[in-house]
């Protein structure tokens, strides 16, 4: 029963590749025609496979109803949860998740620092969209022409010295962490508060969620929480491997 339905599944590969005929899967699969005929007529009963007029097989319409289905069941914070965890167990520093909705950037998720010292930032809340780190990497997935209408629309308020003044600063700022991959807040928002970001990417590749961290000047330095980059940006692709389901073995397979 392994092996068949292990034949099975390999179908859908192939097809993705363009339709093919039966002599073609068969080949494929290293088996007799009507093995394969069996195997193509109940991936077609169930909507998976689709028979062309001109009898080759592609991949059925149901086949990509379920993939749209389970993307749209993916719980982004129930999946990134367990590794906010772990990272928070082992730097000690407040860790935040966040998405971007309805023109806003949202904290969905939050793990506290493990010292006396405590964010402000709550779950649910909106965050200082032009200087967060998490909203850069949200925004600077954006295409070239969306993140244009998204700055010309925002209002830059200075928090602080080092908050960033203007759209055109701001569309700077995206195109270099769209290029480097990840984002920092040093000041700009608060000045005792410095922060550092990774995104969290779909099977797509598209940016659908970011996470950081943020450490009070008091316990770490701007250039010392820098040094934890390493680990953020590996927290990150972590998450995005069980989001997208490319797990490690899928990759050595590759």
């Amino acid at each position: 029963m392994s092996q068949t339905v292990d034949r099975a599944l390999s179908i859908l590969p192939l097809l993705a590749q363009g339709p093919a005929d039966l002599g073609q899967v068969a080949d494929r699969l290293g088996v007799h025609k009507s093995t394969a005929l069996r195997l193509l007529r109940t991936l077609h009963e169930h909507g998976l496979v689709y028979r062309q007029q001109d009898q080759r097989y592609r991949l059925g319409a149901r086949l990509f109803a379920l993939a749209q289905e389970a993307v749209e069941n993916l719980d982004v914070r129930e999946i990134a949860h367990p590794h906010l965890l772990a990272l928070n167990e082992q730097i000690g520093h407040t860790v935040h998740l966040a998405v971007y909705e309805e023109s806003e950037v949202l904290y969905i998720d939050k793990v506290e620092s493990r010292y006396p010292v405590r964010m402000y930032s709550r779950i649910g809340k909106p965050v200082a969209i032009t200087v967060a780190a998490v909203a850069k990497l949200l925004l600077a997935d954006l295409p070239e022409a969306e993140r244009r209408a998204v700055a010309e629309k925002l209002d830059f308020p200075m928090y602080t010295s080092r908050s960033i003044p203007n759209a055109a600063a701001f569309l700077r700022e995206l195109a270099t962490v769209r290029e480097q991959g990840w984002a920092t807040d040093l000041g700009g928002h608060e000045e005792s508060i410095n922060c550092i970001g990774a995104p969290i990417r779909g099977a797509d590749g598209r940016v659908v969620a970011a996470m950081s961290v943020s450490a009070p000047n008091v316990v770490v330095t701007a250039d010392e929480l820098l040094t934890l980059l390493p680990l953020v940006r590996r927290c990150a692709d972590a998450i995005t491997r069980e989001y997208s389901g490319q797990t490690p073995q899928k990759e050595a397979q590759a």
